[in-house]
C-alpha cells in the first residue's frame, strides 16, 4: 500500500502527540522506576505511551510492522515499519526535567519516510518528511546559519558515554573550541539543532529507536545528519547532527583523534 509522505508525516506527528500526552499524565507524579537489563530506567509511563501508540498504528496501518523500545518488534506485511521511542530521555523524565520527548519514525528498510517528536512538557512538536519540509509547532523551521565553530553551541547527551578514548578526545576538541557546550541532550538536542537554537548534536551510543525521526527532521530543516563515520544512516548506533555550514568542520574535529574511523 502506498501512502503519500505528507500523510505519513501527519500520522507520525499525531501518534507522537497522542502517546506523549499519555506519558505526560505520569510526569512529576512520583511514578515508580524500574531498571531494565541494560541498566536503563523504565516506568509505567513508557509502557503506557508505547501501548497507546501501537494501538493507534495498528488501527490505521494494520499491515505495517512496529519496533518499539519497550515491547520489541511486531512484524508487518507492507514493507513499512514504525519505530517508537515512547519516552526518549527517561532519566530526565523521572527527575522532573522537561527535556524528554516521544519519538516516532516511519521507515521502509533503512529509509526514513517520515519522522516526528513531541515534547509535551515544553509544548513543542516537530515533524518532517523528505520533500515536505520540517515543521515546528505548525511553522516551517530551519537550522542556524552559524559558520564559525567559535560561535557554535554544541550538545551531547552524556559525555561519559563515549565508547573509546579517541572518540571522547574528539568531543573534547570540538567542545573546547565551541562557544557553548551543553548536555541534557537526548531527543531535545536534535530539536534544538533543527530549530536553529543549537548548531551541533552528538550521540556516541544509540539504540535503533533513538534517532530515526531526526534524520528526516534535520535534513528537511537544512542540516546534515550522519553516523559518526559520516554515513547517512539512522541506524548506525551513533549520530552527528549539524547545521550545514558547520558540517565539515564539526566532523573533522570529532574525527581528529578517532583512530577507529
Amino acid at each position: 500500500m502506498t501512502v503519500a509522505p505528507s500523510v505519513l508525516m501527519q500520522a507520525a506527528l499525531d501518534v507522537a502527540r497522542i502517546a506523549s500526552l499519555v506519558a505526560l499524565r505520569y510526569y512529576k507524579t512520583g511514578v515508580a522506576v524500574e531498571t531494565k537489563h541494560d541498566g536503563s530506567p523504565v516506568t509505567l509511563a513508557d509502557r503506557a505511551a508505547e501501548q497507546i501508540a501501537r494501538e493507534w498504528i495498528h488501527a490505521r496501518f494494520p499491515a505495517d510492522g512496529i519496533l518499539g523500545e519497550e515491547f520489541g518488534e511486531t512484524p508487518g506485511a507492507s514493507g513499512r515499519r514504525w519505530i517508537l521511542d515512547p519516552i526518549d530521555g527517561t532519566k530526565s523524565f523521572v527527575r522532573g526535567v522537561p527535556l524528554w520527548g516521544t519519538c516516532v519514525a516511519v521507515c521502509e528498510g533503512d529509509d526514513v519516510l517520515a519522522g516526528a517528536a513531541a515534547f509535551p512538557a515544553v509544548e513543542e512538536y516537530i515533524a518532517a518528511a523528505p520533500g515536505e519540509g520540517c515543521w515546528h509547532n505548525d511553522s516551517r523551521c530551519q537550522v542556524s546559519a552559524t559558520a564559525h565553530i567559535g560561535e557554535a553551541t554544541v550538545l551531547v547527551t552524556d559525555d561519559r558515554a563515549f565508547p573509546s578514548a579517541d572518540r571522547r578526545a574528539g568531543w573534547d576538541v570540538l567542545s573546547h573550541q565551541a562557544a557553548v557546550s551543553r548536555s541534557w541532550g537526548d531527543c531535545y538536542g536534535y530539536l534544538l539543532v533543527a530549530t536553529g537554537r543549537a548548531d551541533v548534536m552528538v550521540d556516541p551510543v544509540l539504540n535503533p529507536w533513538d534517532v530515526p525521526p531526526f534524520l528526516a527532521i534535520i535534513e528537511e530543516a537544512g542540516g546534515v545528519f550522519t553516523s559518526w563515520n559520516g554515513r547517512r544512516d539512522a541506524f548506525a548506533g551513533d549520530a552527528i547532527a549539524t547545521n550545514r555550514a558547520l558540517a565539515d568542520v564539526a566532523r573533522s574535529l570529532l574525527w581528529s583523534t578517532d583512530a577507529a574511523r
